[in-house]
């Protein structure tokens, strides 16, 4: 009788966490798909950007000439960061039209110019307010993924809907073992009725990628909870280093060391290392007083793992390599396996096989409640009819 009960308590608990966010993890999985292939997508919308065939070894451009160079186009714009790509030789400068504006997701005030690495030449830019890339869906897709559109609020409602499939899951496995234990694994009873095959495929297929929906899950939470970690990595580790410089102004633009200075600073600091972005003084995210200079290992696993570096606006040179603390380590380790992206296409294929696979068990598991709620309509309504009675909903269907 105990055991009854459990698996009663446990079913509830499978039921309600599975139809509150099985609606948002249709979405999260559909707009989920395309992100695994994203690089492969972005190549083929700027299949007609064509870098400089250039000799190996051939430098970069200096990086203070792009800079100047963009805030010519867009005069009175402040520079938040210069992005330097590691899948294409391109350098990306984005602008802003106040720090403020730029703290807004999407926000109408950015502006962006991207330059062949080697030459300098601008292969594109921004050509509407707020355009975040040259790749519009792509865009869409990711901020349908992360947010909605809601921003912050958008990401912890959906770190809240994680939860509750990781609770659906664990519920889930529970009573897998009970109901299961009968039939052999991976029987489908075609021969019994629908509600049976579709109970036995939904079973089936979460049972195969279990594993996969676990780690998609964790990590999912995981990166939905960035925005909040990096502010509380803001409020802590950072004040702590930056209390020497408090009350001092952000030294304006001629006061500044170059960027290709700091970029430089860092390269000799850690040679082992690529430097992947370059963000300015004042900028969110970033210190009033230096450059933080984002880089990463060279290696496919290091290259998911960033070190952020602090370089004196005014001097250009590295003020400390800062280590950063363990749940943004994670946060870093995660990104990765969420997307699938760091082992080349045969684990993109992998990746987005099992994507549709979570698809199948979240149709099935809707069409179990729908069919479920159907059938115990029709068998009350027997009753009803068999004792002369009329329910209550064809009563108000009548009158």
């Amino acid at each position: 009788m105990r055991n009854i009960k459990n698996l009663r308590r446990w079913f509830t608990i499978h039921k309600w966490t599975s139809l509150i966010c099985t609606l948002f993890l249709l979405e999260l999985c559909v707009t989920g798909l395309p992100l695994v292939f994203e690089s492969e997508i972005d190549a083929w919308v700027n299949r007609d950007v064509s870098y400089a065939k250039v000799p190996p070894g051939t430098p970069m451009t200096n990086l203070d000439s792009l800079v100047n160079r963009s805030r010519a186009r867009y005069p009175g714009r402040l520079v938040s960061y210069v992005f330097i790509d590691d899948e294409a030789p391109q350098v990306i400068v984005s602008l802003t039209t106040s720090w403020k504006e730029a703290m807004k997701e999407h926000s109408d005030s950015t502006s962006w110019i991207s330059f062949d690495a080697h030459t300098g030449k601008m292969l594109d830019w921004s050509r509407t307010p707020g355009q975040q890339s040259n790749d519009p869906f792509i865009d869409l897709m990711l901020t349908l993924h992360r947010s909605m559109f809601l921003g912050l609020g958008g990401e912890l409602f959906m770190a809240v809907m994680g939860l509750l499939f990781l609770a659906a899951l664990v519920s889930g496995v529970v009573l897998y073992g009970p109901f299961m234990k009968k039939l052999h694994f991976g029987t489908v009873r075609r021969d019994r009725s629908r509600r049976l095959k579709w109970l036995d495929l939904h079973n089936l297929t979460g049972i195969v990628v279990l594993a996969w929906l676990m780690v998609v899950g964790i990590t999912g939470v995981m990166n939905e909870l960035s925005t909040p970690l990096f502010g509380i990595w803001q409020m802590t580790d950072v004040k702590k280093m930056l209390a020497p410089y408090e009350g001092k102004p952000v030294p304006p633009p001629s006061e500044r060391s170059p960027v290709q200075a700091a970029y430089d600073s860092v390269r000799r600091v850690l040679p082992e290392m690529v430097v992947s972005s370059v963000v300015f003084p004042g900028a969110p995210f970033a210190s009033p007083h230096h450059y933080l200079v984002w880089t990463n290992g060279s290696t496919p696993l290091t290259s998911r793992l960033f070190d952020p570096v602090l370089v004196d606006a005014q001097t250009g040179r590295v003020t400390s390599v800062v280590t950063m603390p363990w749940y943004l380590r994670t946060l870093e380790i995660c990104r990765p396996l969420h997307f699938g992206d760091y082992g080349g296409m045969p684990l993109k294929i992998l990746w987005s096989l099992f994507d549709l696979a979570a698809i199948i068990v979240l149709v099935t598991g809707l069409c179990l409640w729908f069919a479920r709620r159907k059938s115990r309509e029709e068998w009350i309504q027997k009753i009803l009819d068999r004792e002369g009675l009329v329910s209550e909903t064809a009563f108000y269907d009548e009158n």
